[in-house]
């Protein structure tokens, strides 16, 4: 099924097993596997795309756009993967841009 075939595809970019970002969208045990023949519950297949940064559309087949359009804040205090024009952000560019912001946000006040 396309969505096993894209979620596969974009882990692999992204640098994680199929098994870690089952964990990560707290999905059942090996549930990405399953896709291989039966269409995964919306729910499921949000988490998953909220994981690859991505779309449910994409991953569904609707879209061949895999880029996440939502304009969402995000937090840098959190232990997350970030990735800019689909590759990940090494955590020095984290820290950086953390330092830089800390740095801004002090001088401001």
């Amino acid at each position: 099924m396309i969505e096993f075939e894209r979620t596969k595809e974009l882990a692999r970019k992204r640098k994680m097993s199929l098994l870690e970002v089952n964990d990560k969208a707290k999905l059942g045990k090996r549930s990405i596997y399953n896709w291989k023949n039966r269409k995964p519950g919306i729910m499921a297949l949000s988490a998953v795309a909220k994981v690859l940064h991505t779309s449910t559309d994409y991953l569904s087949g609707i879209t061949d756009d895999p880029a996440q359009h939502m304009q969402d804040a995000i937090n840098l205090e959190d232990d997350l993967s970030f990735l800019y024009r689909g590759y990940p952000v090494p955590k020095k560019y984290i820290d950086a841009i953390r330092f830089l912001m800390d740095h801004d946000i002090k001088s401001n006040n």
